[in-house]
């Protein structure tokens, strides 16, 4: 039997077999200093009798050193020491050998990994005989307050507590857990604020809970222990952050209390603050900032529920009674910690216990509000049903009123419809006219180039019609030749001969290819001819009534073989155009809107170039989505902003008396807006315009009235 110098002052822990709470059969000494070792400690006389089941160090610099003495009357060869408290910066436990003691230390500092016992509780093996006595020591110190319940017991006593103490924290985690993901999916419904931040206030209340249990260390941060510690302290403080905004939101309290929404902005600013704090590495005063924090919360919550309950408001009363329940939960909590209440399988679970039925109350009390503002909603569509039906009244007593005034006004306003009608038909003769001017005067314009154009592929065929009759002439004298010898007495051979030397002699083969080439000479000034009648066709009245689908680079092409001979080989066209589908339109409409356009271009280059190379006008077709966009930049003098504004105006013109109607720009537009398209154009003085516009694919006919 082991026994040592001070055991026999040492009250005596009788082990027989089952799991024992040895709280109040240790002896205390606190270090001070940091400085005692075992020696100085085993020699001291100032160690104290603990007076609580759970010993509570409270918040301390000091180190505590634990003395006990165990004697084993079970048949257990081999018994644990159960800590469990899981934040301990030192924890050293001494145990006896034959030659002095030797030590196992332990520490929330080190890797999970580390421990021999995969479990967040700090757990020593203590190897005592049947009947044998032993003292041990055991050396603590926390950053944070001490609470250590010492458990007694075999390890398969040992183990199974800790698997029940696992099932239930098990259990809680996952009534939390459906409580978040469930107002996280009526939060994504409603969107409602206040669910956000229920769901935050869960989830970091989760998180404290577990941390403080250590299971954040044993399952989220095996490998990161700094961030075990601080969390205890952080994810406090965003729990107390995310309460004091959702009971701000859910109550109302900015509404309802002003004076006291600014007391629980100063709360969340607390709470950062003591992150802050933590993160800095200055763990008891987070500690004790904390500490502030909930006392300040405890306070400002009741006053804020009790006057709203008091009031009538049925939201603060679930809150009350969700507050009540996690405060009891803390209270007893802190009873056992003080000795109050016993240390057992119930008072160790009452703050975990009470936070769960807090956040249930509470989201009750969320589920409740709806029902709340439902019924509200109904209550202010009935009135908003009552004001109509009253405002449906007044409607119907001014309608007969109305009525009368209207039928006077009627008859007034039919006579002046009258009056407008016959005026408004007198300005549509005018305008077509107008509109017939401008377009005769445009195709004046072209007239003399288009003669020019038609004659020169006419001579073409013309001059070559004399030498295709020569050779035909000749080519039938040779068939006559040919089949005069084929129907002669002569032998084949002969008549071969013949032939073969006639047709060297007339020289057949230059004969066949010139005749092919005279042919196509004809062919191609045919269809240049055609060409032109098709570009003159657009511009015709034969075709301006039909709304059909045309292609726009082919409408482009031909007014820019129309309006050829007015670029006297001094402006450069350049086409860059898109592969476009073909649009609903009025084409020969479309392409006097383009001639016109093209015309101002020529003019406005021919005003800055004179006779001069240098001149360009841009055109450029794309697709935009379900528009074509056609772009005509020119080169020319450019347009000032006052010039801009008014260029698609009636009559207005920047020409010399005698050059312009001022009506072609105000067509363009008239054009244009029958298309249910857009217009636009951007000039600078010096450098150019440039018209853009915008023509949708698929359009129903409009009627064309100019």
């Amino acid at each position: 039997m082991i026994c040592l110098h001070q055991a026999i002052a040492q009250q005596t822990i009788v082990f027989k077999g089952e799991n024992e709470v040895i709280g109040k059969q240790v002896s205390i000494l606190e270090d001070s200093t940091g400085r005692m070792d075992l020696k100085s400690v085993r020699n001291s006389s100032k160690f104290v009798q603990s007076q609580t089941q759970v010993p509570n160090m409270q918040l301390s610099t000091s180190v505590f050193w634990l003395r006990f003495t165990i004697k084993n009357e079970s048949d257990a060869k081999q018994l644990l020491l159960s800590l469990e408290y899981p934040t301990l910066e030192v924890c050293e436990f001494y145990y006896p050998l034959k030659n002095g003691f030797g030590i196992t230390a332990l520490s929330d500092r080190n890797r999970f990994d580390q421990r021999k016992y995969k479990h967040q509780d700090f757990i020593f093996d203590i190897h005592i005989p049947k009947d044998s006595t032993a003292t041990f020591y055991l050396k603590v110190r926390s950053n944070e307050q001490m609470v250590l319940p010492l458990v007694l017991g075999t390890p398969q006593h040992i183990a199974e507590t800790k698997l029940t103490r696992d099932l239930l924290w098990g259990l809680l985690v996952g009534v939390l857990l459906v409580m978040i993901f469930y107002n996280t999916f009526v939060f994504i419904s409603t969107k409602d604020i206040s669910y956000l931040y229920y769901v935050l206030y869960a989830f970091f209340i989760a998180l404290t809970q577990t941390s403080l249990s250590g299971y954040t260390y044993r399952f989220l941060f095996p490998n990161s222990p700094t961030l075990f510690n601080m969390g205890i302290i952080v994810f406090n403080a965003l729990g107390g952050i995310s309460f004091a905004l959702f009971a701000q939101s859910f109550l109302g309290i900015k509404e309802k209390m002003p004076r006291m929404a600014k007391v629980f902005i100063f709360i969340a600013l607390l709470y950062a603050a003591t992150i802050v704090v933590r993160l800095m590495g200055y763990s008891l005063i987070s500690y004790r900032m904390t500490d502030v924090s909930a006392l300040v919360v405890t306070v400002s919550i009741y006053i804020v529920i009790i006057r709203l309950s008091f009031k009538g408001y049925r939201p603060a009363k679930f809150f009350l009674l969700a507050w009540t329940m996690f405060f009891t939960g803390v209270v007893l909590f802190v009873m056992r910690n003080l000795g109050v209440l016993p240390y057992n399988s119930y008072t160790n679970y009452t703050m975990p216990i009470g936070a769960a039925m807090e956040v249930i109350l509470l989201s009750l009390a969320l589920a409740d509000r709806i029902n709340i503002l439902k019924a509200e909603k109904e209550k202010t569509q009935a009135e908003v049903l009552r004001v109509v039906q009253h405002n449906e009244q007044i409607v119907r007593e001014q309608n007969v009123v109305l009525e009368l005034k209207v039928t006077e006004r009627t008859t007034a306003l039919s006579k002046a419809n009258l009056e407008l009608n016959s005026t408004l038909k007198d300005l549509k003769q005018t305008q077509a006219q107008l509109v017939e001017a401008e377009k005769m005067a445009s195709l004046g314009q072209l007239t003399a180039g288009i003669a020019h154009e038609i004659n020169n592929p006419i001579n073409f065929v013309t001059s070559n019609v004399n030498p295709l009759k020569r050779d035909i002439d000749m080519m039938m004298d040779a068939l006559i030749t040919i089949e005069s010898v084929g129907l002669s007495d002569l032998t084949s051979a002969e008549k071969e001969k013949k032939i073969k030397a006639y047709k060297e002699e007339l020289d057949l083969d230059y004969l066949t290819e010139e005749i092919k080439h005279l042919i196509n000479g004809i062919n191609e000034g045919a269809q240049r001819t055609a060409e032109i009648v098709k570009g003159l066709r657009f511009f015709s009245r034969l075709d301006e009534d039909d709304f059909k689908s045309a292609d726009i680079n082919e409408g482009l092409d031909s007014t820019i073989f129309l309006a050829k001979h007015l670029l006297h080989n001094k402006i450069k066209i350049v086409k860059v155009y898109g592969d476009l589908p073909n649009a609903e339109c009025y084409p020969g409409k479309l392409n006097q809107a383009f001639l016109n356009i093209i015309s101002n271009a020529i003019y406005a280059i021919q005003k800055r170039f004179g006779d001069q190379d240098g001149g360009e006008i841009t055109i450029t077709t794309t697709l935009d989505n379900d528009y074509i966009r056609i772009a005509i930049k020119d080169n020319g003098v450019g347009m000032d902003a006052a010039t801009q504004q008014k260029v698609f105006e009636p009559f207005f013109t920047t020409k010399e008396v005698g050059e312009g109607t001022g009506l072609g720009m105000s067509i363009v537009y008239n054009i244009i807006k029958k298309h249910n398209g857009k217009i636009s154009v951007s000039s600078t003085i010096g450098e150019g315009t440039e018209f853009i516009l915008e023509i949708p694919i698929f359009s129903g006919p409009v009627p064309i009235n100019q």
